[in-house]
């Protein structure tokens, strides 16, 4: 879940390797460091505790700058993190070096068999400094290097890695090898920008937009030999490979509020943009049919042969992914009557599923690089299934092993928090619905245009909510001490009762939880009081009139109420719902197989505001990280 980055060439190496590590802070802020070989070809190692910035304030401001000219070559590793083995202070920060200061590593991910080889090199009298799992990498290394007296490194590497088990990134640089950088892949995104005379290793390949049009993506269990005379790629075998540098097509990153205090609100209010990129082309027109030509398919495959043999569905991801494919099942089972299944993909990837050919896998990735979800992916390839993705990032690891790639078209989201891609992802999983059932003719044209037309209005209602903002901002002043809060809904918004708490305890650390309504007296009723406020969504529809008794319910053991339901319900049920709720949020009229895409906002702004009146981090919660690439 860390950033690595590494770079080798003739610009000044330190401003280079801080603005990199700048576009990967999206990683991990629980410390940074850098590593650099300076003119006695020794590292100068830098670390601090936090986020970035302090670590550029403790930067001496020529550190490594030198001069750029045609005989100076600079080479240097940076590191953001994000704790696993070893508490987030300034000496588990890395880069982590041997001993001897002749070797300098960052690593991201995890490796698993790290004690055994802890004990071993302690029992050597190799002295440790942390707590990582990552330094256990350097000073085996560092071993192997000395027996081998240094001249191959490469054969070092592969001695060394044969060893590791786990999944991990790594960049590294020896002092025996001034004029080399090394990176090598395991199951942990990596990828190398070239340029003129210059290599830049990253975890993402937005930190080398900013540098590079041209970019190699590191396969597993490949080491890269990074010089001044190209980039040579080997195997654990010692074989040499090929390497296959393609166009970026990314341009350079552009971090930017836009006026808005946070990332987070300025994401919220960017989600009209984001449904109408998501339906641009696909939804031309309520009597023209769905259009997912996809941006990619991959292995050959035929996309349109792909859906037509597929009989049961199952969507997998993690956090708000899997939120938004239960809303996807609701929605793909009305419309095309197939079984669809919803899983984590951190518990389906260490299953043994029942899948087949007729199985299509519906992987669900914001970063493309979600580490479950890619070995979910995988492990379903492997038994004949066909993959599906739903990504933003259509150059990620997960986009290249998928069989078709749906972009969600959310463009970069650099809060922590999920917002515009939650529904982003729901807007493709509904033109694939829709898609479906109009290929197999499983629901009525008419109704299937009466969706297509509420799904062209939804950018206004969307626009409709955010306009008025200042609604939900009492609510967050009059709940926001709350120490526990329930989100309950039933049927097509239950998924969103489960983002909405996500939401909260994400950002504000409130203890919250989603519930089926209907599950209330089967058990989470026996913990209501005046302290524990609940939060109703109601939409009209087939379930309105029970999620009301819910709510009652829940008012009838003197829990405070807060009710979520559209306009016209406040006219047709303004009596119990009136006397049913403390506090009511609305929103404009909505179909109800498409409500969650207008009733996830409020709760977005609700937990937004809760957070801000607390003094949280809006955009960089405590403990979290935006891209989980480890276990």
């Amino acid at each position: 879940m860390c950033g690595i980055v590494g770079y080798l060439g003739k610009k000044p190496v330190v401003p280079l390797l801080v603005d990199s590590l700048r576009h990967l802070e999206y990683r991990g802020y629980d410390s940074a460091g850098i590593a650099y070989l300076d003119d006695e070809n020794l590292f100068q190692v830098y670390k601090a505790c936090g986020k970035l910035v302090n670590l550029e304030n403790i930067l001496p401001e020529a550190a490594g700058n030198g001069t750029e000219s045609s005989s100076t070559l600079h080479l240097g590793i940076g590191h953001i993190r994000w704790a696993t083995h070893g508490a987030a202070n300034e000496i588990n920060a890395h880069p982590h070096t041997s001993n001897d200061n002749q070797i300098a590593l960052v690593h991201n991910g995890i490796i698993e068999n790290f004690y055994e080889l802890r004990q071993s090199l302690a029992a050597e009298g190799v002295q440790f400094s942390s707590d990582t799992d990552t330094e256990c990498v350097v000073h085996l290394l560092n071993k192997l290097n000395k027996a081998s007296d240094g001249s191959n490194f490469i054969q070092v590497l592969q001695q060394a890695l044969k060893q590791l088990k786990g999944a991990y990134a790594l960049t590294l640089a020896s002092r025996d090898n001034p004029d080399r950088l090394y990176a090598v892949r395991n199951h942990a995104p990596l990828v190398i920008g070239v340029g003129s005379e210059e290599y830049l290793v990253a975890s993402d390949a937005v930190a080398v937009a900013s540098h590079h049009n041209k970019i190699i993506y590191l396969k597993d269990r490949e080491i890269a030999e990074i010089s001044p005379e190209g980039v040579r790629i080997f195997n654990l075998d010692g074989e040499e490979v090929q390497p296959i540098i393609e166009p970026l097509n990314i341009g350079p990153l552009q971090i930017d509020k836009k006026g808005f205090k946070h990332f987070m609100m300025k994401e919220i209010h960017e989600q009209p943009d984001v449904v109408r990129n998501s339906l641009a082309g696909r939804l031309v027109g309520v009597d023209q049919p769905i259009d997912l030509t996809p941006q990619v398919s991959n292995n050959g495959s035929d996309p349109t042969a792909i859906l037509n043999q597929i009989d049961r569905i199952v969507i997998t991801g993690c956090g708000t992914s899997f939120n938004a494919g239960l809303v996807g099942k609701y929605f793909i089972e009305e419309l095309v009557r197939i079984p669809v299944e919803v899983e984590s993909a951190g518990e389906y990837r260490y299953r043994n599923p029942v899948v087949n050919k007729k199985t299509l896998i519906v992987a669900m990735s914001q970063s493309g690089e979600t580490a479950d979800t890619l070995e979910a992916v995988r492990q379903s390839s492997q038994q004949g299934a066909k993959v599906l993705t739903i990504t933003n990032r259509e150059d990620s690891s997960i986009a290249r092993e998928a069989d078709i790639v749906l972009s969600a078209r959310a463009g970069v989201e650099v809060s922590v928090c999920a917002t515009k891609t939650f529904v982003a992802q729901i807007i493709v999983l509904y033109l694939l619905g829709l898609s479906l059932a109009e290929t197999r003719g499983t629901y009525p044209t008419e109704q299937l245009q009466a969706l297509k037309s509420g799904l062209l209005k939804v950018p206004t209602l969307i626009e409709s909510v955010l306009s008025n903002p200042e609604v939900v901002q009492p609510l967050a002043k009059k709940y926001g001490h709350a120490r526990d809060l329930l989100f309950i809904a039933r049927g097509i918004n239950y998924p969103v009762a489960l983002e909405g708490a996500l939401k909260l305890k994400e950002i504000s650390y409130i203890h919250a939880e989603g519930y089926s309504a209907s599950e209330l007296k089967h058990g989470p009723i026996a913990m209501l009081d005046e302290d524990i406020p609940v939060l109703s969504i109601l939409v009209p529809g087939l379930v309105f009139d029970k999620s009301l008794s819910n709510a009652q319910e829940a008012k009838a053991r003197d829990a405070r109420s807060i009710g979520l339901t559209t306009t016209d319900a406040m006219v047709d049920q303004a009596g119990p719902l009136e006397d049913t709720f403390e506090d009511i949020l609305t929103i404009p009229q909505v179909p109800e197989l498409l409500s969650p895409l207008v009733a996830t906002v409020p709760l977005q702004l609700f937990a937004y505001y809760i957070a801000e009146h607390l003094g949280k981090d809006v955009d960089q919660p405590r403990n979290l990280a935006k891209s989980v690439t480890v276990e």
